[in-house]
């Protein structure tokens, strides 16, 4: 489902990330940590393809860097929901219209849309809470509504880029188990933290990635 080979990017200020090689199965749910710096969101931004490599090839979902243009970049989003650790919820739409807004983009009929986003939101426990701002919800609220989001194409992979980083513990675990739900239906997780206490023990796979360099912890 992912594959980095030999992969580099390097950002105009010099930092980035440095020959990694990772393999992500179907329906895998992985972690990757490392400390603030360390190249997380360059990654997750390669996976996305918002970045494309300097050298080496990522392969997501059928799709590979070296062979994607513009169009096929968009059908490659389409199967990928990603979640920030800034939610990047817009704040003059209410909670409903934010979940709603990239079936709008994927251009369904909006009587398909209302039962998809009601799904969405009762899926992850914001029933009630669809005529609310961003700025009316808390931060816990506010990130769940960000996964909703996500999750509203059926994507086939999400992308996790440190989602709990502003959130309290008890906020961080629940977003976690709520990430493990959404695996069990069979949607392949990759989720960035530096939080290592709060994914060690899981049994899941941990990458590690420090100083630009990728390995298996």
């Amino acid at each position: 489902m992912i594959e980095l080979q030999n992969v580099s990017y390097a950002h105009k200020k010099g930092y980035g990330v440095n020959n990694l090689n990772m393999l992500i199965k179907n329906s895998d749910f992985t972690f990757l940590i490392g400390p603030t710096g360390s190249g997380k969101t360059t990654l997750m931004r390669l996976l996305y393809f918002d970045l494309l490599p300097d050298s080496g090839v990522v392969k997501v979902n059928g799709y590979s860097s070296n062979k994607v243009n513009q169009k096929q970049i968009s059908k490659a989003r389409m199967k990928i929901g990603m979640v920030f650790q800034d939610y990047k919820l817009l704040s003059d739409r209410n909670l409903f219209e934010n979940v709603a807004l990239p079936l709008h983009v994927m251009g369904f009929a909006t009587n398909q849309i209302s039962a998809r986003v009601d799904e969405a939101i009762e899926l992850v426990g914001l029933e009630g809470k669809e005529n609310h701002l961003p700025e009316e919800l808390s931060g816990g609220e506010q990130q769940r509504a960000s996964l909703a989001r996500a999750i509203i194409k059926e994507p086939d992979i999400i992308l996790a880029d440190e989602p709990t980083g502003n959130l309290d513990p008890v906020a961080s675990f629940e977003l976690v188990r709520l990430l493990e739900t959404i695996h069990e239906t069979g949607t392949t997780v990759l989720m960035a933290s530096h939080n290592y206490n709060l994914i060690k023990g899981r049994g899941r796979p941990i990458f590690e990635l420090k100083n630009g360099i990728l390995r298996v912890r």
